[in-house]
C-alpha cells in the first residue's frame, strides 16, 4: 500500500529547515488532492470515448456482440456518477471548514 502522501519527519536544524518542511508537505497535499480529481476526470473522458467508440462500431456494423455498448454506458455513467460524488463531498469538507470558527 503506498502511502505518499505522509511526509518523513526531517530534522530542522533551523528555523527555515522547518518552513521548507512545512511547504514541501503543504504541496505535496495539494497535488493529492489535484491528482485524484484529475485521475477521475480523465477516468470520465475515457469512459465516454469508450463508449462513442462502441456505439460507432455497432452503428457501422463491426461490433459483433452488442452487450459491449451496454457494458460501455454503464461504465462511463459510473466514471460520471463517483466525480460528481467526489465534487460533493469535496464541497461539504469546503463548507464544514467555513463553518470552524477561530
Amino acid at each position: 500500500m503506498e502511502t505518499g502522501f505522509i511526509v518523513p519527519i526531517q530534522a530542522a536544524d533551523s528555523i527555515g529547515g522547518l518552513n521548507q518542511a512545512q511547504k514541501t508537505s503543504q504541496a505535496e497535499g495539494s497535488n493529492l488532492f489535484k491528482d485524484i480529481f484529475q485521475n477521475a476526470v480523465d477516468n470520465v473522458k475515457r469512459a465516454e470515448a469508450n463508449h462513442e467508440q462502441q456505439m460507432y462500431l455497432l452503428a457501422t456494423g463491426q461490433l459483433e456482440d452488442g452487450h459491449t455498448v451496454t457494458i460501455a454506458a454503464a461504465e462511463a455513467m459510473l466514471a460520471s456518477d463517483l466525480l460528481v460524488q467526489l465534487r460533493n463531498k469535496a464541497v461539504e469538507a469546503y463548507n464544514e471548514l467555513m463553518r470552524i470558527t477561530v
